[in-house]
């Protein structure tokens, strides 16, 4: 089947017809060990679709889609790929709780959310398997880029003595991005043509052009499917290329075209927001860690660490098996003891049962991608923002700007280091 046709079939697919789609099985991209097939890309197709509609976003041409999907489609190939090999996992009981999170933040349960996406056309299970997709994903992210990234006590302080950190804790920007990519070995006539397709964009913004539907048709960001929002952030959370710039912005301006390496760069600010009081939730926690390893088994780590649960039921101390159990070199010596900490600062399913374990209470057992736990919660209170906690703040703020900056690196590295054999180019997408 030449291209052209399967292009036509997937044209069919999306309009509705039930039996194209159902046929369509055809591998349209080889990601390293796994491939990308047609169906994945109609559906994800359907889905955009669906999303542009109820947001009253016209959808760009379907080969801009095309591409920008299948682009999507192979970086989450190549991520999940390094997830299985990791052994990463997302148990049902973790989904279900980030589902019911989901639907909390649209005021509805769990089964209320099940029904609203089915009047919508989205499959409950489809819709469950695609986020935890997004979850082990986030994991691999988390576990590969955070160790790209180092705070120095001097980065800290610098910070916090600049104006950049006062308003830190104070206002909240939402920001849109476009990021018009220039290769680095691009001639200096494709550098021209791409600063004159920046100007064009930004004076169409300056005339009221929609921003979202710009970046869906013409950004090559991470986040250009959805409409290069890149959510509420903090002043010290937004990436240091643009940030000055974004303060200098009324709700609704867009700044002028910004060069870096990677190319240029278009941003507006949507919406900005005071940030509020200054305090934040501490617990007062200990924990054991043990974790599986050459010599002990995912079955074996798990009955170890049951046994001490038990153990602790029955009247010992957790500071003393966390001395001589606990495998977590920076608490094991103090009995374990991580001190006054913000959920925040710890993996979702530590942060998670933190929260759900009343005060005096041990956690049953549970699992993180460090190992298996047992937390025990010591106390609670609301803290004013101390020196210590201004700089827990101040690591938050300097982390999540480095994360940003270095998985944007990151994706770069594992895409150019993958195989990636594309058998449906855009230029043969109709236009």
């Amino acid at each position: 089947m030449t291209v052209r046709i399967l292009v036509c079939a997937l044209m069919l697919a999306m309009a509705g017809t039930a039996r194209a789609y159902t046929e369509l099985d055809y591998v349209i991209a080889v990601v390293d060990d796994d491939v990308v097939l047609a169906t994945e890309l109609v559906s994800r197709l359907q889905s955009v679709r669906k999303q542009m509609i109820a947001a009253k976003v016209d959808p760009p041409p379907n080969d801009v889609l095309f591409s920008q999907l299948l682009e999507r489609l192979i970086m989450e190939n190549i991520q999940l790929q390094m997830g299985e090999r990791a052994g990463v996992r997302i148990d049902d009981e973790t989904l279900t709780k980030a589902l019911e999170g989901i639907a909390a933040q649209n005021n509805l349960s769990l089964v209320d959310f099940t029904q609203a996406l089915a009047r919508d056309g989205i499959e409950y299970r489809e819709f469950r398997e695609d986020v935890r997709r997004e979850m082990i994903i986030a994991r691999v992210q988390r576990s590969r880029v955070n160790s790209r990234v180092y705070i120095s006590d001097e980065e800290i302080n610098a910070f916090l003595a600049s104006p950049l950190g006062r308003q830190t804790l104070s206002d909240e920007y939402r920001v849109g991005h476009i990021l018009l990519a220039v290769a680095d070995d691009a001639t200096a006539e494709a550098v021209a043509a791409a600063q004159a397709k920046a100007d064009e964009l930004y004076e169409a913004l300056k005339g009221g052009a929609d921003f979202r539907a710009l970046a869906i048709a013409n950004s090559a960001d991470s986040r250009a499917l959805e409409g290069g929002d890149l959510g509420w952030r903090k002043a010290g959370e937004l990436p240091t290329l643009f940030a000055d710039q974004v303060f200098e912005l009324d709700a609704g301006e867009t700044a002028a075209p910004i060069r870096s390496g990677s190319g240029f760069h278009i941003v507006q600010l949507m919406e900005k927001r005071g940030a509020g009081e200054a305090v934040v939730e501490q617990t007062l926690v200990s924990h054991i860690l043990v974790k599986p390893s050459e010599i002990r088994s995912e079955e074996e780590t798990e009955i170890l660490i049951r046994d001490l649960y038990r153990r602790i039921k029955d009247g010992e101390s957790l500071a003393d098996l966390a001395r001589i159990h606990s495998e977590d070199p920076g608490s094991a010596l103090a009995g374990g003891d991580l001190g006054w900490s913000e959920p925040e600062k710890f993996v979702p399913e530590f942060a998670e049962k933190l929260k759900d374990t009343a005060d005096g209470q041990i956690s049953e057992p549970f699992r993180s991608n460090f190992g298996w736990h047992i937390l025990e919660v010591k106390g609670r209170r609301q803290q004013d923002m101390s020196e210590e906690a201004r700089r827990n703040l101040a690591i938050r703020v300097l982390h999540s700007r480095r994360f940003e900056e270095e998985l944007q690196e990151w994706l770069r590295e594992i895409r150019d280091e993958a195989f990636v054999d594309i058998r449906l180019k855009s230029g043969d997408s109709p236009t």
